[in-house]
């Protein structure tokens, strides 16, 4: 809590005296709104990456799998 400033470390006491249902609900609307907040340089990197895999699809330079080989290869894996 050192780094915290004045405000947050007050608003993190009070938040420990809620029930842990509302402090569960209050961390969920906390951390939700951090998913919200759009950062472009990771946006334009997953771009990147979905276009190379495209690329990569369209070449042939991959070929896919189906969903059952994936599972059956997860299953052996894991024996």
């Amino acid at each position: 809590m050192a780094s915290m400033s004045r405000e947050v470390t007050e608003l993190l006491k009070k938040a420990l005296e809620l029930s842990v249902t509302d402090r569960a609900e209050l961390a969920g609307s906390i951390i939700e709104s951090l998913d919200q907040a759009e950062d472009k340089s990771v946006k334009d990197a997953w771009d990147a990456e979905i276009l190379r895999r495209m690329e990569d699809l369209d070449s042939g330079g991959v070929k896919p799998i189906s969903q059952h080989e994936v599972l059956r290869r997860l299953a052996s894996a894991v024996e």
